[in-house]
């Protein structure tokens, strides 16, 4: 199978071209607040970034927004009036990424989110023309633990979820994919970011008597209900989104993680695939100078989505520079427009084969089936 040259993630400031102006990178994230354990590991891979793609001087300027969404604004635009930048990464969390919509299709400033949702990019028109995401798609992300749910006789759902643009996505979704294989929904509960405690959710949960409970969180937020649950004595299935897929939630949930599932990015269990996985070299790359810088089983998924956000502007640099000059709207129009032709771009969370009227570019490649087993992610099935 024919790789493109992003693949080897030391390969990415080889790209051949004259040098012109600098191109300045923004990065809104979550550094603080309850997306922190997304942001920071987000802002420790822009810090170990090139300084350099295509012969060009690269300069990163990195905002936090609190995880709050007024603060999201006025961080991006901050960076476009400012500091003049040609692209964004991040926000982190979707909400963050839902209010930046405007300040980005209003400037002709291209983003990468990082964030779960396809309500960031969908439908692909207006200022969501300006938007990418990586991280695959809800419905994508519930196919393998309902699958699972199904095989193993599960007959009903109910669901804990944030109460946020977030949390309403995976609702819609997963009641769809719940839908489709004759298990009955039984509802769904919500709790803010910010909540402490989700006991009263967690009790009318258990009241209605699932087979199984569907939790939508992001971050450290994400163990309350897990942690509930389990205190409460539920013995169903718990299934999550990869949204808490890093270190902190494990350290925070405890033993009352070990048993959910969830879809999540390779690069979560890369040491486990199997050599003919697609997505195991660029995963294991990534891990090894991740956890190489900041100690072993430090790795995140949300960090290595930053990473693969550079490598998209990496593949489309090229392009974009023979459309105008860094700085100027000319090249950011060019930036957005190379990005949609990259093609088979094998990342270490995916493959991305993006287009005008698909900003993701993802396929079932992204995902693999883990569970959590002592404290650790551990990889159930590929796909």
């Amino acid at each position: 199978m024919m790789r493109r040259a992003a693949l080897v993630l030391a390969g990415v400031v080889g790209l051949a071209g004259m040098a012109q102006a600098e191109v300045t990178i923004g990065a809104v994230l979550s550094l603080t607040g309850p997306g922190a354990s997304l942001g920071i590991p987000e802002r420790n891979v822009i810090d170990m970034l090139p300084r350099e793609i295509a012969g060009q001087a690269v300069r990163f300027v990195v905002l936090d927004d609190a995880s709050d969404s007024t603060a999201a604004v006025k961080a991006f635009q901050k960076l476009v009036t400012e500091e003049k930048v040609d692209l964004v990464i991040g926000p982190s969390v979707t909400p963050t990424s839902l209010a930046v919509l405007d300040a980005a299709g209003m400037s002709g400033t291209p983003f990468i989110s990082l964030a779960g949702s396809e309500a960031v990019i969908v439908p692909q028109e207006g200022n969501r023309r300006w938007a990418f995401k990586l991280p695959a798609s809800e419905a994508l992300m519930l196919t393998a633990p309902f699958d699972r749910l199904k095989a193993q006789g599960v007959k009903s759902v109910a669901s804990i979820a944030l109460a946020t643009a977030f949390g309403d996505a995976f609702v819609v979704a997963a009641k769809a994919e719940a839908a489709k294989r004759g298990i009955e929904w039984l509802g769904d509960e919500r709790y803010a970011p910010t909540d402490t405690s989700v006991t009263p959710q967690a009790l009318k949960t258990m009241a209605k008597n699932p087979g199984a409970v569907f939790i939508a969180s992001s971050g450290t937020p994400g163990a309350l209900p897990v942690i509930e649950l389990k205190a409460r004595g539920f013995k169903g299935v718990v299934v999550h989104n990869m949204g808490i897929a890093n270190p902190d939630f494990l350290r925070v949930a405890g033993k009352a993680a070990d048993g959910m599932i969830l879809a999540a990015s390779a690069v979560t269990v890369a040491e486990q695939l199997p050599a003919s996985n697609a997505m195991k070299q660029a995963a294991m790359a990534y891990v090894q100078l991740y956890e190489g810088k900041f100690g072993p089983n430090s790795r995140s998924l949300f960090g290595a989505w930053a990473w693969d956000g550079f490598m998209l502007l990496s593949a489309a640099l090229p392009a974009a520079l023979k459309g105008g000059q860094p700085g100027t709207p000319a090249f950011r129009a060019a930036l957005r427009d190379a990005m949609e032709q990259v093609k088979d771009l094998y990342g270490t969370c995916g493959v991305y084969s993006m287009s005008p009227g698909n900003h993701n570019g993802t396929d079932d490649r992204a995902l693999v089936l883990i569970t959590v087993e002592n404290g650790t992610w551990k990889l159930v099935q590929e796909r």
